[in-house]
């Protein structure tokens, strides 16, 4: 396991008590280059496994490539957006996908995106009571990613991750090295907690 030590700024400092894996948790961009043991990445992927879904659905899916696979690791890098080029040195990427249809029925699950991130979530978390991080991004050409991949019709792209153990914030650009270093802050409860009625606060 990595002895990299994390980034104090990085450790959340919420205004009420919660879970210390959720405190640790965060979103790296420097990752050690050592490699992620697959029977630890076969533990996130089971905690996505009993992540909660609309019928018990389970609409994801995932695209898993460590470094060691280089033509799937070569793939999904070539799917990152300009700004997200620092992910090529993790060790692990991965990319989610929703299944849009429910199996049994063929209608629309619009709940489907929301499920892949509460499976996403589980993962992330198991993840990080393993002394593992990931990163989670948006920017991704999800097109490219369904043409290389051979995503079918059905499902949709949803998020690329990077997945690791953490590095040293000098490893980086100093544009993102500031970043790595910076606390991290959240909205209060109130401005996204309410009542019965949108906007007014409740907690």
């Amino acid at each position: 396991m990595s002895t990299q030590a994390p980034v104090s700024a990085k450790i959340a400092t919420p205004d009420h008590e919660i879970l210390d894996l959720i405190k640790h948790r965060w979103s790296p961009r420097a990752f050690a280059p050592q490699r992620v043991e697959r029977e630890k990445l076969r533990q996130l992927f089971e905690a996505a496994r009993w992540a909660p879904s609309c019928f018990g659905e389970q609409p994801w899916r995932y695209l898993v490539a460590p470094q060691d696979d280089a033509e799937g690791h070569a793939i999904l890098a070539s799917c990152l957006s300009a700004g997200n080029q620092w992910a090529r040195q993790a060790p692990v990427l991965a990319l989610s996908a929703a299944k849009l249809e429910f199996t049994q029925s063929g209608k629309p699950n619009r709940w489907a995106h929301h499920d892949v991130g509460a499976a996403t979530a589980y993962l992330t978390i198991q993840a990080t009571s393993l002394g593992i991080y990931v990163h989670q991004m948006a920017g991704f050409d999800a097109a490219k990613a369904r043409d290389l991949c051979k995503i079918p019709e059905g499902f949709e792209p949803v998020a690329l991750m990077a997945i690791g153990y953490l590095g040293d914030p000098d490893s980086l650009p100093e544009d993102l090295r500031a970043k790595e270093l910076s606390p991290r802050q959240r909205k209060p409860l109130s401005e996204f907690v309410f009542g019965a009625t949108f906007g007014q606060p409740k907690l």
